[in-house]
C-alpha cells in the first residue's frame, strides 16, 4: 500500500496509476489525513456467463426457448384474462 497527499497525487498521477494497474492500493492523504483510496477494479470475466444453473452440464436452450409465447399465455400476463377481448 501507498499513501501520498495531494500535491505528490497531482504530480506523479501516471506513476501511481502505473502502480495501481500492477495491483498496488493507492490512498491519498490530505494533511497525512487518509480522504481516498486508489485501487484497481476488479477484472471482467473472460468467459461468456453460463445460462441457468445446468450450465455445467452442457444444456443449451431448445429452439423452442425463442419462439413467441402464445395469445392466451400473452394476455394473461399482461392481466388481460376476458375471454371477451380474446375473440
Amino acid at each position: 500500500m501507498i499513501t501520498i497527499n495531494i500535491h505528490e497525487a497531482k504530480a506523479k498521477l501516471s506513476e501511481y496509476l502505473a502502480a495501481v494497474e500492477n495491483g498496488e492500493t493507492v490512498i491519498v492523504c490530505r494533511r497525512n489525513v487518509p480522504i481516498a483510496e486508489i485501487r484497481p477494479v476488479a477484472s471482467r470475466c473472460k468467459q461468456p456467463r453460463p445460462l441457468g444453473l445446468a450450465a455445467d452440464k452442457g444444456s443449451a436452450l431448445p429452439s423452442e426457448f425463442w419462439e413467441p409465447l402464445p395469445d392466451e399465455l400473452m394476455r394473461a400476463f399482461s392481466g388481460d384474462n376476458n375471454e371477451e377481448t380474446a375473440r
